[in-house]
């Protein structure tokens, strides 16, 4: 008789213990009503993904171990079930000057009513977005537990990214290996898990069942999409990325070991990949923290159009404005694209003015800048006018405001604080130039959520990007070719490759040079940038810690 397994993909919430335990008693018995007896939940699913410094905190850590508790008490008559759950449990020795960390990364089955065995993660992952060493400490143990005659060997996101740990359950009689996950999306990495957790299979000589969180946090993005592989390593089963899934796996004992079985959901291509991950960050980052609706400044150029296209896709048009404001530089057509986009969408849209603004600052400063130039002076007061006037209608309103900047500008300091750079959430911060065209265009042959095909006029896409604030400006006046910056960028900060190796590549020394000290010279505005959703393996987030201030020349 088969084991019904099922993988509760949930979207919890940092903090909301009370919540996220609902969440979990509901899903399980909505799993034991399709026949489950195990339930498998996501990596720290009691207290959310990634908890970062409450997990500090004393009371912290006690609500959890309450959660836990209620989770059993609350699934206690549901005979033969069992429940896998994540969470942090221990404490830590402290002082002003010293921390020692008791404290585990740990997962707990629960089953008539209490909690039966209790595993640690072995493997504690420091690098990337990811810190655990500051919170946690590494376990020492194994757990393999039965249910309805099948040895599971409980392990934990890293542990099977390494030999040991799955090797040491199947000398303690593991049959299948069950992995509780909580690991951020960047593009390709959910084809590179499935690859390392087959390789994981075939090593232990064991079936493994990959069970994911999915959900937005902060600047992360959890992808779902769990799966089970076979002891060969090949695909058994796959649930759908970016929604919760109460995914069933059927696990069926034979002379041959556990063979599992289940549906297999195509997996999306890389841009529809990206588009949801972009869409679920923005969803989940306004639904969890409350606000009411979002805006931004949309002004007939390439970035504003795709992060309004992705803002309408997550929230729904009755939940985003757009306001343009159109300076004495401002194209017409740029006038005329930001209104058509604002009406294929059917959002709210506005125009303000800064001209008059523009004017008045220009008077009260004459007298200070007699006899200088106009420069990026007068561009950057232009931005800080359109700032001021965004941040002006959310205090009011209450709407959170999306910047529209991308991973290039943000590289290269082609932006301005406490401008361009004001607002809540920076949609679109890890998205090079190119890649924000190619997304454009696969938005418009694409409507994944049903808010219109076809949303960004093709003259957005084809004219030549300008932030227009000054006459006859195109972002090349500052910058190298995008296909040549975005190449650049990519070997030199996500790749950590030094001047001369991308130089040999056939690059331009000194534009090489150049873009390596805008690099260098723009932290300061990085370091004051709103967060942003990380789609890549290396983001201007948690996963970049340069310094300010420092003399290093790559």
């Amino acid at each position: 008789m088969a084991l019904t397994i099922c993988t509760a993909q949930l979207n919890v919430t940092v903090g909301d213990m009370a919540g996220n335990a609902r969440r979990i008693i509901d899903a399980a018995r909505a799993a034991y009503e399709q026949g489950a007896r195990l339930v498998l939940t996501p990596e720290l699913s009691i207290c959310g993904y990634p908890a970062e410094d409450l997990l500090l905190r004393p009371a912290f850590i006690a609500a959890c171990d309450d959660a836990v508790r209620e989770v059993a008490r609350e699934l206690a008559g549901l005979k033969g079930l069992h429940v896998v759950v994540g969470h942090p449990t221990g404490d830590a020795l402290r002082d002003r000057s010293v921390q020692v960390q008791r404290r585990y990364n740990a997962a707990s089955v629960l089953g008539e009513g209490r909690i039966l065995e209790t595993y640690a993660k072995r493997e504690l992952p420091n690098y990337q977005v990811f810190d655990e060493y500051r919170y946690f400490t590494r376990g020492q143990g194994t757990c393999v537990f039965q249910v309805e005659g099948v040895n599971v060997g409980l392990l934990i996101c890293e542990d099977a990214w390494f030999e040991e740990p799955a090797h040491l359950a199947r000398a303690s009689g593991a049959q299948l290996l069950a992995v509780l996950n909580a690991s951020p999306f960047h593009t390709g990495k959910s084809n590179e898990r499935v690859a390392r957790m087959a390789d994981r299979a075939r090593a232990a000589g064991l079936p493994l069942v990959y069970a994911h969180l999915v959900g937005g946090q902060d600047e992360v993005v959890f992808d779902g999409a769990s799966f089970a592989v076979q002891a060969d390593g090949t695909l058994a089963a796959r649930a759908p990325g970016f929604r919760e899934d109460l995914f069933m796996v059927q696990a069926e004992p034979t002379p041959d070991g556990v063979r599992l079985a289940g549906r297999v959901d195509a997996a999306p291509d890389t841009d529809a990949e990206l588009w949801h991950a972009l869409v679920l960050g923005v969803r989940d980052y306004i639904g969890k923290n409350g606000f009411p609706g979002v805006l931004l400044g949309l002004s007939g150029g390439i970035d504003s159009a795709l992060v309004l296209a992705i803002a309408v896709d997550a929230l729904g048009a009755d939940r985003v404005r757009a306001v343009m404001m159109p300076s004495p530089y401002t194209a017409d057509i740029s006038w005329i694209d930001a209104a058509e986009m604002a009406r294929r969408m059917g959002v709210r849209y506005d125009e303000i003015s800064i001209a008059p603004m523009f004017e008045s600052f220009k008077t009260a400063l004459a007298a200070e800048f007699a006899g200088r130039p106009e420069d990026t002076t007068e561009e950057n007061i232009q931005a800080r006018i359109r700032g001021v006037l965004l941040m002006a209608l959310s205090n009011k309103f209450g709407s959170i405001v999306l910047t529209t900047g991308n991973k290039s500008e943000m590289a290269t300091g082609y932006c301005t604080l406490y401008g361009d750079m004001a607002g809540g959430f920076a949609v679109i911060k890890d998205l090079l130039k190119t890649t924000v065209f190619r997304l454009a265009r696969w938005r418009n042959a694409n409507d994944p959520y049903g808010t219109g095909a076809d949303p960004i006029p093709e003259r957005i896409i084809t004219r030549p990007p300008s932030a227009e604030l000054r006459p006859n400006q195109v972002d090349q006046d500052s910058l190298p070719p995008y296909e040549v910056l975005d190449d650049i960028l990519s070997r030199y900060m996500e790749w950590d490759q030094s001047i001369e190796e991308i130089v040999a590549a056939g690059f331009d020394r000194p534009t090489v040079e150049r873009v390596a000290r805008l690099i260098r010279i723009n932290e300061y505005k990085r370091r004051q940038a709103p967060v942003g959703i990380r789609v890549t393996h290396r983001s201007f987030g948690k996963d970049w810690r340069y310094p300010i201030t420092g003399k290093f020349r790559a």
